[in-house]
């Protein structure tokens, strides 16, 4: 049957609009977007501790192909950007605190949460020196776990700082006046918020809930008040403690992929210190733990593509070869790097939740005081 002019112009016609239509609906897409070599552009909040895996050239490059996605992510605290209105009201598309618990504390501040995902895991750690650690081994607070790192007694040793006692009483004559372990501020910073947690249970023996703080709580706010100074981020604490050594930050509350970052980071610089500095640095296992989980909060719809880019294989090998993040589940990645695989365990077995957020909530309120 022959077809008409007619109708292979309607034809034509057809196909043009329905190509039209793909495209304009493709183009509303990241995904194809990417695939057009167009950017989508994304504006949030993100924890310090994140800053130098985000600015990885290898993960810029890596979310370009998964979307051409592009960043403006901006550093907060955690809790700040989970809850503080200044923050909130400049519209960010996505979140990515440092906790599962910040997702309900978002939500309750009136976030409209597309998705979350967590995305990568770190544990709560201690970071100290090697000379602070072998008397904390020789007090009885901690145990050596291979050459280079260690598993700490938290219940024991907080107990030793709420009872006031000096270094020279718990294995380190060397340093000055009394035992302090210090953390970040609770209310600003998610290390603080999650060892303020993890207190809060050793104390308590459990779970911390509202009426566990009515017993606890006055210890946990003491724990605190010694600390003195609490910096806003984690990332400027640790700098602190690199810089600072021994004798001024002695135990500090951290993430462990800190230190595996500063040591991939500049290899020769970690050999340097350690052929030459009097005290190393080490990380101490609190036994139990919690688990800092990441989760990235997708407000705006286009921020779902940030999490599937996030998630995919090749993103989460760099997190966990360069910056050395678990997966999210918390299981280490698949490819040892020499110069850290003894420093780090390979599997975290005893962990803690976290208090639920009224709890939390009800404890940092307190910790502000």
């Amino acid at each position: 049957m022959a077809i008409s002019r007619r109708a292979v112009g309607l034809g034509i016609l057809g196909l043009s609009a329905a190509a039209t239509g793909a495209l304009v609906y493709g183009r509303s897409s990241p995904l194809i977007r990417g695939y057009l070599g167009e950017e989508t552009k994304l504006f949030g909040f993100i924890g310090g501790e994140k800053e130098r895996f985000l600015a990885n050239p290898d993960v810029v490059s890596a979310l370009r192909r998964h979307g051409g996605l592009v960043l403006d992510a901006r550093r907060a605290g955690s809790v700040e950007m989970a809850r503080e209105r200044t923050l909130l009201d400049q519209k960010p598309q996505f979140l990515w605190p440092s906790s599962s618990v910040l997702v309900d504390l978002a939500r309750a501040s009136g976030v409209k949460i597309q998705r979350d995902q967590v995305i990568l895991n770190s544990p709560i750690v201690v970071y100290s020196w090697d000379v602070v650690a072998k008397g904390l081994v020789a007090a009885g607070l901690a145990q050596p776990d291979g050459a280079v790192r260690y598993r700490l007694d938290l219940a024991r040793l907080l107990d030793a700082i709420l009872q006031n006692r000096a270094w020279a009483d718990i294995g380190v004559p060397s340093l000055y006046g009394r035992a302090r372990l210090l953390s970040t501020d609770p209310n600003r910073s998610n290390s603080g918020f999650m060892f303020a947690g993890l207190a809060a249970n050793l104390l308590a023996g459990e779970v911390a809930t509202p009426q566990s703080l009515t017993v606890v709580g006055d210890k946990v706010q003491a724990i605190f008040t010694g600390m003195g100074y609490k910096p806003s981020s984690s990332g400027k604490m640790f700098e602190d403690y690199i810089a600072g050594g021994p004798g001024a930050q002695p135990l500090i509350v951290g993430y462990e992929n800190q230190l595996v970052e500063w040591v991939l980071e500049d290899e020769a610089r970690w050999s340097r210190l350690e052929a030459a500095a009097p005290a190393k640095p080490v990380i101490l296992y609190p036994q139990p733990t919690v688990f800092s989980a990441h989760p990235l909060i997708a407000i705006d719809e286009t921020a779902n593509a940030l999490i599937d880019a996030l998630m995919s294989p090749d993103v989460q090998e760099i997190a966990w070869t360069k910056h050395g993040f678990r997966g999210p589940l918390g299981t280490s990645g698949e490819i040892d790097t020499p110069l850290v695989k003894d420093r780090i365990l390979p599997r975290i077995d005893q962990v803690l939740p976290m208090p639920d957020i009224r709890t939390m909530l009800a404890l940092i309120d307190r910790l502000a005081a």
